[in-house]
């Protein structure tokens, strides 16, 4: 075989094994809940926040984030209601796009950060739903300024399988509503500004290796 005839040959085995190893990867993921593998799982920060929105006195809905929350999922795909969910939410980390905003919900008017730092969720059930099995009901309990009230989340499973720099991911959203006044936050709802507070939850979480 002459060298130039060689040199395609190889290019060729070597884009097959590509394509080859592609259709592998991509194989591997799974959107059936059943199929992913059970363990415990930590929140990858960089691909997980929460996005809160909340009534702006009528004239536009306003909108901000916590980021770098942690969070620690176990996670059992045989028997969903032995899976588990806690999570910690840094309340200095909020981010509204506005430096003034961002001091004001440090204050006691808000979340009252130099006493509370931050707020936590701790799962008491997990159920899915018999028709939808990639939409859960996760009840749990959300404590924020030092207020324990239960809170319903709704969640959509989006994915499992290997990920980037050889790790093993499930990735979720999820929404929940909270009245903020039942923390002790009144700020602003004599005025007009929302007590209903929606959060949409993103989460892609790592398996334990």
């Amino acid at each position: 075989m002459r060298p130039i005839a060689r040199h395609a040959a190889a290019g060729v085995a070597a884009l097959a094994l590509l394509a080859g190893g592609a259709v592998f990867a991509q194989s591997a993921l799974t959107k059936v809940p059943s199929e992913v593998r059970a363990g415990a799982y930590d929140l990858d920060t960089s691909h997980g926040k929460i996005t809160w929105s909340v009534d702006h006195m009528g004239f536009s809905t306003y909108y901000g984030q916590f980021v770098n929350v942690q969070a620690q999922l176990t996670l059992d795909a045989a028997n969903p209601a032995n899976s588990s969910l806690t999570a910690t939410i840094p309340l200095t980390e909020v981010d509204s796009n506005s430096d003034g905003l961002d001091r004001h919900l440090q204050t006691a008017d808000f979340f009252d950060t130099a006493n509370h730092p931050t707020a936590t969720f701790v799962s008491r059930s997990i159920t899915i739903d018999a028709d939808e099995p990639n939409e859960a009901t996760v009840v749990g309990d959300l404590t924020l300024r030092g207020v324990t009230r239960p809170v319903t989340m709704e969640v959509e499973f989006n994915q499992a399988g290997p990920s980037m720099g050889n790790t093993y991911k499930a990735g979720f959203d999820g929404e929940a509503t909270i009245k903020r006044s039942e923390f002790g936050i009144t700020y602003g709802i004599p005025m007009g500004l929302g007590d209903d507070v929606k959060l949409h939850i993103e989460g892609e979480f790592v398996l334990k290796q």
